[in-house]
Protein backbone atom coordinates (compact mmCIF):
# COMPACT_ATOMS: atom_id res chain seq x y z
CA UNK A 1 0.00 0.00 0.00
CA UNK A 2 1.46 3.48 -1.28
CA UNK A 3 1.17 6.12 1.34
CA UNK A 4 3.38 8.83 -0.17
CA UNK A 5 0.09 11.23 -0.69
CA UNK A 6 -0.52 10.96 3.49
CA UNK A 7 2.67 12.43 4.22
CA UNK A 8 2.01 16.10 3.08
CA UNK A 9 -1.09 16.62 4.74
CA UNK A 10 -0.25 14.93 8.14
CA UNK A 11 2.88 16.98 8.01
CA UNK A 12 0.91 20.26 7.05
CA UNK A 13 -1.11 19.66 10.58
CA UNK A 14 2.03 19.02 12.62
CA UNK A 15 3.30 22.27 11.22
CA UNK A 16 0.34 24.09 11.65
CA UNK A 17 0.15 22.58 15.08
CA UNK A 18 3.26 23.69 16.11
CA UNK A 19 2.90 27.71 14.57
CA UNK A 20 -0.02 27.51 16.95
CA UNK A 21 2.08 26.54 20.06
CA UNK A 22 -0.07 23.36 19.84
CA UNK A 23 1.07 19.73 21.09
CA UNK A 24 1.62 17.37 18.23
CA UNK A 25 -0.59 14.64 20.17
CA UNK A 26 -3.90 16.87 19.10
CA UNK A 27 -3.34 15.49 15.39
CA UNK A 28 -5.37 12.54 16.90
CA UNK A 29 -8.08 14.24 18.14
CA UNK A 30 -8.53 15.98 14.87
CA UNK A 31 -9.58 12.70 13.62
CA UNK A 32 -12.67 12.57 15.92
CA UNK A 33 -15.66 13.79 14.74
CA UNK A 34 -17.07 17.33 16.18
CA UNK A 35 -13.98 17.58 18.62
CA UNK A 36 -12.14 18.49 15.13
CA UNK A 37 -14.25 21.42 15.00
CA UNK A 38 -12.86 22.70 18.14
CA UNK A 39 -8.92 21.75 18.05
CA UNK A 40 -9.35 23.25 14.72
CA UNK A 41 -10.33 26.83 16.50
CA UNK A 42 -7.88 26.28 18.94
CA UNK A 43 -4.91 25.73 16.76
CA UNK A 44 -6.29 29.07 14.50
CA UNK A 45 -6.69 31.05 17.85
CA UNK A 46 -2.89 29.85 18.98
CA UNK A 47 -1.87 30.65 15.06
CA UNK A 48 -3.23 34.55 15.25
CA UNK A 49 -1.98 34.84 18.89
CA UNK A 50 1.32 33.80 17.88
CA UNK A 51 1.66 36.43 15.15
CA UNK A 52 0.21 39.35 17.56
CA UNK A 53 -3.39 38.98 16.89
CA UNK A 54 -6.27 38.58 18.73
CA UNK A 55 -8.88 35.32 18.72
CA UNK A 56 -11.47 37.31 16.82
CA UNK A 57 -8.61 37.27 14.05
CA UNK A 58 -8.24 33.64 14.82
CA UNK A 59 -12.39 33.38 14.08
CA UNK A 60 -11.64 34.92 11.15
CA UNK A 61 -9.05 32.44 10.30
CA UNK A 62 -11.72 29.46 10.58
CA UNK A 63 -14.06 30.79 8.76
CA UNK A 64 -13.01 32.72 6.14
CA UNK A 65 -9.53 31.47 5.76
CA UNK A 66 -8.96 32.12 2.06
CA UNK A 67 -9.11 36.22 3.32
CA UNK A 68 -7.41 35.53 6.59
CA UNK A 69 -4.42 33.72 6.01
CA UNK A 70 -3.81 36.26 3.17
CA UNK A 71 -4.06 39.15 5.32
CA UNK A 72 -1.71 36.91 8.08
CA UNK A 73 0.82 36.34 4.83
CA UNK A 74 0.84 39.39 3.48
CA UNK A 75 0.81 41.89 6.76
CA UNK A 76 3.74 42.97 8.82
CA UNK A 77 2.45 40.34 11.47
CA UNK A 78 5.61 38.69 12.80
CA UNK A 79 6.14 35.28 14.35
CA UNK A 80 6.53 35.36 17.84
CA UNK A 81 5.70 31.84 19.98
CA UNK A 82 3.82 32.66 23.11
CA UNK A 83 5.59 30.95 26.37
Amino acid sequence: MNLDGLRVPIYNIIVLLKIAGKPVWWIILLFVPFVNFVIGILAAIGVAKNFGKGAGFGIGLVFLPFIFYPILAWSDAQYSPQA
